[in-house]
């Protein structure tokens, strides 16, 4: 590297201050204790018995902790005649599958918009653009009366086959796989390798950040679903709906119902900080270029 090339270097490298960096990293602390508020708010009602939760004016942190919201509530559902376990599966099963099912549909029909060239190509990516348009609460009618033609309503695939069609991880894959250099796909060929391979070799690998913010959103969306409209019986509901049934028991459960909203929100939060350092570790390879 020649000499004029390290001067301009050196001149593109950010000079900062230790003052600078020192309001930077403090402006930013502020930032990130204030947008986890509502967080510590949720663990301090979790752990407040009832007369500091109905306080006024209410407290932020908890004075006298207690795990009786918690005790209250494994003494509901074990009263529960359908076992709570059962409420947990299938949730468990229908947000697996969905993502899954959900993450592989949506790659494999990305790579062709992504990588190919066909008639309507551009249309047919016009529809996945003008489907984000469109809300749950839009297509609730629409999605009911093809589940009910497919004889999916009151099954577990009633909430699962609408999750595979989310128009956000079409979307999302198609706009990651296209910074995939074609000349990292021409050499595969010229390798040998067929589509198949090439998809799941070359392709996939290198959107990791895309799935694994799939993973994060959809299993977001149906951790918190409660089948309502889709699933009648009692035995495939799911945890958010049977929580959500114990704490409708007036304002005596209001300390179960804190607890409920601990518990709810605690598993995609520990999803997402799992998934966070995958997906820097990751992000470098989307930003290959030819």
């Amino acid at each position: 590297m020649g000499r004029a090339a390290i001067i301009r270097m050196r001149k593109k490298r950010v000079n900062r201050s230790f003052y600078g960096s020192l309001s930077l990293f403090v402006l930013l602390a502020v930032m990130g204790g204030f947008m986890a508020l509502p967080l510590l708010y949720a663990i301090n009602n979790a752990f407040k018995p009832l007369d500091e939760i109905f306080l006024f004016p209410p407290r932020f942190f908890v004075r006298n902790p207690t795990m009786d919201n918690f005790s209250d509530l494994f003494n509901l559902v074990s009263g529960s005649w359908v076992p709570f376990t059962r409420y947990i599966f299938n949730t468990l099963f229908i947000t697996g599958l969905g993502v899954v099912g959900h993450v592989l549909l949506a790659s494999a029909a990305a790579y062709p918009l992504a990588k190919h060239r066909f008639p309507a190509k551009k249309a047919m990516f016009g529809i996945v653009v003008l489907a984000l348009m469109f809300t749950s609460q839009v297509t609730a009618v629409p999605n009911y009366i093809i589940m009910s033609w497919l004889g999916f309503v009151d099954t577990y695939w009633a909430v699962i086959i609408p999750a595979f069609a989310f128009p956000l991880g079409l979307y999302l894959m198609k706009q990651f796989m296209e910074q995939i250099p074609d000349a990292l796909l021409e050499a595969a060929k010229i390798d040998g390798a067929s589509e198949y391979r090439i998809f799941w070799t070359v392709v996939m690998p290198n959107v990791r950040p895309a799935w694994y913010t799939l993973i994060i959103l959809l299993f977001q969306m149906l951790w918190g679903t409660n089948g309502n409209g889709f699933i009648y019986s009692e035995q495939l509901k799911t945890l958010n709906f049977a929580l959500g049934q114990i704490i409708q028991g007036g304002i005596a459960r209001a300390g179960v119902g804190a607890a409920v909203a601990l518990m709810l929100m605690s598993v995609p939060i520990t999803l997402f900080v799992f998934f966070q350092s995958r997906i820097i570790e990751t992000m470098a390879t989307s930003g290959m270029k030819d």
